[in-house]
């Protein structure tokens, strides 16, 4: 009889901790193979130049998938090269063209329509920018440059944006994380030029279609088959949603509680980290 009760005790354990687990996922919403999983960077696998803890595992495992591997982002306050550097000083397995950055889909932007930027990013990020024409500025691309955000050089995107100048925006983040604390993004500079000007910026980076888009088209995959891992429920998240493909939220970085119940359709997959995200692909997605 003992041993009917600890049997029956340990299927009422298993039965709610399965319960628990199914609450916090929504059911894949299509039967296509999984092909190509999308990585944000900065508050998902490392912040600053701390790694989260068993991220560099974690990657590894995943490369011996059967599927593609692409790190997307935002971030605007370092070059791809330098990011780069940054990452395989905390023993990441990364290459530079498995980096897909806002930065290269602006640059993009800026080719394409001939413009003569005012290039308010950090110093760190111009040279990803080399070869482009900024004499006589026509155009004002913004991402995150705490430097550069002073009254006089966002007095003067304001006058150019009044005088016809076109206003993209890298991304529109509302914040990010550092070491110390939650920071602001570029998203409250652009609105604020936003609202001075009465003018749309045209936004580049996550969470635009177009971004995630280009950001598999070298990969051989439609977004129904690739799935996106972020800290960041509107821009990682929702934006991947909304182009197609599946988003797993993580809870390290810039998430905050409940950040989950602010995007429609809710994530596919709330969990505490980058290894438990990819443990939840290798044993269900694949």
């Amino acid at each position: 009889m003992q041993s009917i009760l600890i049997m029956a005790s340990l299927r009422r354990g298993f039965m709610l901790s399965t319960c628990r687990k199914a609450s916090n996922m929504v059911a894949r919403p299509d039967k296509c193979a999984l092909k190509a999983v999308l990585i944000d960077l900065s508050g998902t696998l490392h912040i600053e130049d701390t790694a989260v803890p068993g991220a560099q595992e974690a990657l590894k495992k995943l490369r011996k998938a059967s599927v593609a591997v692409k790190f997307v982002t935002n971030t605007t306050k370092e070059s791809k090269r330098s990011l780069l550097e940054r990452l395989q000083r905390l023993n990441f397995d990364v290459q530079e063209k498995e980096i897909f950055t806002s930065l290269s889909a602006a640059r993009s932007l800026i080719e394409q329509k001939n413009h003569r930027p005012l290039l308010l990013v950090e110093d760190s990020a111009l040279e990803d920018f080399n070869g482009i024409d900024t004499s006589q500025p026509n155009a004002v691309v913004i991402g995150l440059a705490p430097e550069h955000f002073n009254y006089q050089t966002l007095n003067k995107a304001f006058r150019m944006i009044l005088d016809g100048a076109p206003l993209i925006a890298i991304h529109k983040a509302r914040y990010y994380k550092r070491k110390d604390g939650l920071a602001l993004g570029p998203g409250p500079f652009v609105t604020g030029l936003e609202y001075a000007t009465d003018q749309k910026a045209s936004v580049v980076g996550k969470p635009e279609k177009t971004f995630f888009i280009q950001a598999l088209s070298d990969l051989g995959c439609s977004p129904s088959e690739a799935v996106m891992i972020g800290d960041d429920a509107r821009d990682d998240v929702g934006g991947a949603q909304n182009a197609g493909m599946l988003g797993i939220l993580v809870r390290s970085g810039k998430y905050r509680e409940g950040d989950e119940n602010k995007i429609s359709p809710p994530p596919h997959l709330t969990c505490d980290s980058f290894p438990d995200a990819v443990e939840h692909i290798l044993q269900n997605l694949l």
